[in-house]
């Protein structure tokens, strides 16, 4: 291993290390990034930190909380100058918006380089005069602007007063999924999912961006053509009561199975023969990715990045935000045509492994680092 005056030291700045999108990202970087060529760590403004720091600090690294105070915090800017001062950090990779603002801030006039990459955005999307006015003077402090989409990157331009031609897409990438087919087998007898009962299902926290309601009501249209299906509903939220009473509304009973939030929920995932994601908004899905990598059609709504990721007629179907007839039709469609899901499933896998693998995304920050 080089010495550490060798390697380029970058420091990722983010709200906390709990299990989502972003935080996944940021450890998928460290764990495949060269140990010869880079020193990485994470600066958390928030506490706690979560699952996925207590994974990285196991391997070895180094992982800090800061507290944030509410509204503004002008200390915090100061906490993160001295941190990178002592760090002697070359890089300071901020992961959404609020860290970027601190950490652009904090960087100013020192040494250190500033990356910025967007994750997603809220719906519906926003702006306001203070951010547009801000924004362009923030971005004078930074080496580089990414985004996980082109999505993404539009928003940045239109909401955000950024400069188009400056930001640069660089799609989340993940490892492909391994698993057991006799456990999967198993878990769909368990789950009472006949060999020849089609699945339909999707991995997702039960929050209303996510839109399962429209789900559920296309599946009752999809039902209804005759098709022998089950919907697996995996993960856990607030929309649960919702869900349940939309269940019981369109008599859907024991054909939606719902097994709560599953820390390991890769089994599940294979289970699946058809992957769904109905949400308003979406960034880069990383599940949606994880069911490509395990060569799964997938059918999901023209929000975000979604059809970026999912190429219409290829690797899968994509409707109209929030048309739960359009939804319907697209699983129909497939479902009824054996052929075309299995040139699907074929075409999902190879659409993953060139674009979308934590290789190629690693890489991709690699030489952004070299360059910045």
């Amino acid at each position: 291993m080089a010495d550490r005056q060798d390697r380029i030291r970058v420091v990722h700045l983010t709200f906390d290390m709990r299990i989502g999108g972003t935080e996944q990202v940021i450890k998928t970087l460290i764990e495949n990034s060269g140990p010869e060529q880079f020193e990485m760590s994470v600066l958390c403004i928030e506490s706690p930190l979560g699952s996925f720091a207590d994974a990285l600090m196991e391997n070895g690294t180094e992982v800090t909380a800061l507290s944030r105070r509410p509204g503004f915090d002008w200390r915090l800017i100061g906490q993160i100058r001295r941190h990178l001062r002592r760090n002697r950090t070359h890089i300071l990779h901020c992961h959404q918006y609020t860290p970027w603002v601190y950490g652009a801030l904090a960087a100013a006039g020192t040494a250190t380089r500033v990356i910025f990459t967007e994750h997603g955005r809220f719906y519906p999307d926003s702006s306001n005069w203070k951010r547009r006015l801000m924004n362009p003077w923030l971005h004078r402090l930074t080496a580089a602007t990414t985004a996980i989409s082109q999505a993404t990157r539009d928003a940045l331009v239109r909401y955000e007063n950024l400069p188009g031609a400056d930001i640069r897409v660089i799609y989340n990438g993940i490892a492909p999924l391994e698993v057991d087919r006799k456990e999967v087998a198993k878990l769909r007898e368990e789950l009472g999912i006949g060999p020849d009962t089609l699945c339909l299902g999707t991995i997702a926290r039960l929050d209303p961006i996510k839109n399962h309601v429209m789900m559920l009501e296309a599946f009752r249209q999809v039902l209804d053509t005759g098709i022998d299906a089950r919907l697996l509903i995996v993960g856990d939220g607030e929309m649960r009561p919702t869900l349940e009473g939309t269940i019981d509304r369109l008599a859907l009973g024991e054909r939606v199975i719902m097994p709560g939030y599953v820390r390991e929920p890769k089994n599940h995932l294979a289970a699946m023969d058809i992957y769904l994601l109905s949400s308003l908004s979406e960034g880069t899905s990383m599940t949606l990715l994880e069911a490509m990598s395990l060569g799964k059609p997938c059918i999901v709504t023209d929000a975000g990045g979604n059809p970026e990721i999912v190429r219409h007629g290829e690797n899968g179907l994509v409707t109209r935000n929030d048309d739960r007839e359009a939804f319907a039709t697209a699983i129909v469609s497939i479902a009824e045509d054996p052929d075309e899901n299995a040139r699907m499933s074929e075409t999902s896998r190879r659409i993953f492994d060139k674009k979308f693998s934590s290789r190629i995304m690693t890489g991709s920050f690699a030489l952004l680092y070299a360059e910045s």
